[in-house]
């Protein structure tokens, strides 16, 4: 393990609480001026999309937590990586459980029926980026160096479809 980093990648909270702190700010907005996303009644399909996506996100963030218990290394971010995980949901995005994050976000803001939520959104993933993303990059890239590099060539940060996943590694 590199000197560089002897603790991990340095962030400092966990990173789900971005998007609770962002739920939290929006509903708090929302209840002093609503403005909601479809007025009322809400159509049953906006509710059913709301639990889809609570549903596909927390599966999603579930097996990258799963595939990084699994190879026995660190899950929360102030802890160093003993190996560099790219199986399981890691070899369609290098960040499943914050996309998994995401979609559980957007899933509960459909619920909520608030645009504050929708609004606040851009600043959780600016912050998210920021103070989480660039951080444990900058790590893995210290830490795994080239095995890194081939990955982040080969996987990108959010989410590759496996038919443009197939032209990425042929196009490396």
């Amino acid at each position: 393990m590199s000197e560089n980093h002897p603790s991990g990648p340095d962030v400092r909270f966990p990173p789900p609480l971005l998007f609770v702190g962002g739920l939290a700010i929006a509903a708090l907005l929302h209840s002093q001026w609503p403005l909601p996303i479809w007025p009322q009644p809400r159509p049953e399909w906006l509710l059913v999309l709301a639990y889809v996506l609570l549903f596909v996100g927390l599966v999603w963030m579930a097996w990258g937590l799963i595939t990084f218990l699994r190879a026995r290394t660190a899950v929360i971010p102030h802890h160093p990586a003993t190996r560099l995980v790219t199986g399981g949901p890691y070899r369609y995005g290098r960040n499943p459980m914050y996309l998994g994050l995401s979609a559980v976000y957007w899933g509960i803001t459909l619920w909520l029926n608030s645009v504050w939520a929708v609004l606040l959104f851009p600043a959780v993933i600016v912050g998210l980026l920021r103070f989480v993303i660039r951080r444990e990059e900058r790590y893995l890239r210290d830490e795994f160096g080239e095995d890194y590099e081939r990955y982040c060539r080969r996987v990108s940060r959010w989410f590759t479809p496996p038919r443009l996943q197939q032209d990425r590694q042929t196009s490396i």
